[in-house]
């Protein structure tokens, strides 16, 4: 049959049904079975016809095309057909004359037939079906395409694409699924009128609700755009589908800031619709040792997301930052992430380094507002997984005090936070929880731990299970201390600097037991303490240090240690110097052979800072 002339002949969409279908016209169909009284038609994969046998016109074996008149849809469905035969004709595409469903509206629409209009935001191939993720103005949505088993459906579709979907809602694990009959990329002007509905809905979704601060602060007041811009992020990358990686210091304020951050994510994860493990494969923490975004955590990162990437279809993540990222230390790692395109977010209150801004889509950080660290992450990360879901609140407003006192802060804050929750979470108790964290991470090395962190934090609604936990831990951490400061105290060389300071010096890697808690950076903390109430009233500086690196802690002496970390990298020719930290409180690395070079240089720059008034 040759395809032109002036007969219309029509061929229907995959998705017609009897409402796209007219009495009196012709239509494209193909042999599907044969009866005693005719033959059946099928004219799509919905509709199927009966042609009478008076009404055929030639033999026929079954797949063999055939054009068919409608002659009536009866009542209940059925629908009456004659064969026509025509020698020259013209082939007009039907398209489904539909209404596209929402998906925040599909809970009222399990076991119907809809269509949606959506973007691809993930495919993963399993053992039987292929799941898209459609993302679209109101929600996320899985939909299920069967070819055979493991076997890739609608290859042509890939990440991004604007499709238009339609089959049978259904539930499945309690999540609503879409059983896909038909799967095809939308093009051109329909493309950009559902691409900018999902934006402009995105828009106004991810924009963070209007909530108060839990105390009253100025200094939170001048970081709240900021603030509610990291929100904003993270809120639109829960919305489209976007997986998280969130990186963290691996101490109490870094683990209180990400796990407030967690319970907000998660939540709201399982809230958009995503399927029962859609929270454990959409949202990653991860501690890091150093409190800087180190090689090793983003050639991990990289690794993991990489291959998501290729087996299950994910996007590549957006990387958050919590308690470390603000340094020029994590600008090599920050480099690494921009060549593959990352956004990443900061939430620190290290003093910070301009460099590391452009590599950033945004940045909190007390510094930037007339604050230093005494502004924990802990207190910064509760706020802004208030902004991110308020549903959390009462199960993470205790977080910002045992980040308080974890991390010593003295800012005025430290202590409206302890009078928020001092009736169910005494400071007494908050310390305890602050010591039982830092001692379970220490043993958890990279791990989230994230069911035992959990239990620490009193977020598994077992409050007898917590007491017993902490209690135990604490037992554990304060006996390991006293070991440990008992071995380490006889071996301290103290000395007067020219500033009236005392110096008080510790090898830890001779005089301290190695690879067990507490280790280096705690160990000098725990000296630290007691040497200031030994010398009360006195400006102490104490440090510890080993092969290749050195801790300090300073009470009652104005040094900088960023500041100090740069001027001696550039003033001991191959020192190999690099470190930071807060002003008070850090870290150095150097080469093990210029060791006593780099101690002599930085006992000079303690000995010339100002002593606090």
């Amino acid at each position: 049959m040759d395809e032109r002339g002036d007969t219309v002949v029509y061929r229907l969409g995959q998705d017609c049904d009897l409402d796209d279908l007219e009495e009196g016209k012709i239509y494209e169909g193909v042999v599907q079975g044969f009866a005693n009284f005719g033959i059946f038609v099928q004219l799509n994969n919905r509709l199927r016809g009966l042609v009478h046998k008076s009404n055929v016109m030639s033999q026929h074996r079954e797949r063999d095309p055939v054009l068919v008149e409608v002659l009536e849809i009866r009542s209940n469905g059925n629908i009456d057909l004659r064969e026509t035969v025509c020698d020259a004709y013209q082939i007009s595409e039907v398209v489904k004359k539909r209404t596209t469903t929402s998906i925040s509206d599909l809970g009222s629409r399990i076991g119907r037939y809809v269509h949606i209009d959506g973007e691809i935001a993930q495919i993963k191939q399993t053992s039987g079906p292929t799941i898209f993720t459609l993302v679209d103005e109101s929600g996320t949505l899985n939909a299920a395409a069967f070819v055979e088993a493991g076997v890739r459906a609608y290859p042509e579709v890939g990440i991004g694409d604007i499709v238009s979907a339609a089959g049978e809602i259904m539930q499945r694990n309690n999540q609503l699924q879409l059983e896909v009959k038909s799967l095809s990329r939308l093009e051109g002007a329909d493309v950009l009128r559902v691409r900018d509905k999902i934006e402009q809905a995105l828009d106004e979704r991810s924009e963070p609700p209007e909530v108060p601060f839990l105390i009253r602060s100025d200094l939170l007041e001048r970081l709240k755009p900021e603030m509610r811009k990291v929100a904003r992020y993270i809120r639109r990358a829960v919305f489209t589908a976007q997986p998280i990686i969130l990186r963290h210091h691996a101490d109490a304020d870094g683990i209180s800031a990400a796990v407030a951050i967690e319970q907000a994510v998660t939540a709201l994860i399982r809230e958009n619709g995503a399927d029962f493990d859609g929270e454990y494969y959409l949202f990653k923490r991860a501690p890091s040792k150093a409190p800087f975004y180190e090689i090793e955590d983003i050639t991990r990162d990289l690794d993991f997301a990489l291959k998501d990437r290729v087996r299950f279809g994910q996007k590549l993540p957006l990387i958050i930052q919590m308690d470390n990222g603000s340094t020029e230390e994590d600008e090599p790692a920050l480099m690494r992430a921009q060549v593959y395109g990352l956004q990443v977010v900061v939430v620190d209150h290290h003093h910070p380094d301009e460099v590391v801004d452009k590599y950033l889509v945004a940045h909190v950080n007390p510094y930037h507002a007339g604050g230093d660290f005494g502004m924990t992450a802990g207190m910064l990360g509760t706020e802004i997984a208030r902004m991110i879901n308020p549903s959390v609140e009462e199960n993470i407003r205790h977080l910002p005090a045992v980040a308080a006192v974890g991390d010593r802060s003295e800012a005025e804050e430290r202590g409206r936070y302890l009078d928020l929750v001092k009736e169910t979470c005494p400071e007494e108790w908050c310390m305890k929880i602050a010591l039982a964290l830092d001692y379970q991470q220490f043993w958890l090395r990279f791990n989230d731990g994230r069911e035992i962190i959990k239990d620490i934090l009193n977020l598994n609604g077992d409050p007898e299970l917590h007491r017993n936990l902490v209690n135990l831990l604490v037992e554990g951490a304060e006996r390991a201390i006293e070991m440990q400061v008992e071995a380490v105290m006889p071996h301290i060389e103290a000395r007067s600097l020219p500033n009236g300071a005392w110096l008080f010096q510790i090898d830890v890697e001779m005089f301290a037991h190695r690879f067990t808690f507490p280790p280096p950076g705690k160990t000098s903390g725990e000296v630290h303490d007691r040497l200031c109430q030994k010398y009360k009233g006195d400006p102490v500086v104490t440090i510890g240090f080993g092969p290749d690196f050195a801790v300090l802690r300073s009470r009652g002496v104005l040094m900088n240690i960023p500041v100090m970390v740069r001027e001696l990298r550039d003033e001991i020719a191959g020192g190999g110097v690099t470190g930071g930290g807060h002003l008070v409180v850090g870290s150095i690395k150097f080469l093990e052979g210029m060791r006593e070079e780099v101690l002599k240089g930085l006992t000079e720059k303690i000995g010339e800072a100002p002593i606090e008034e």
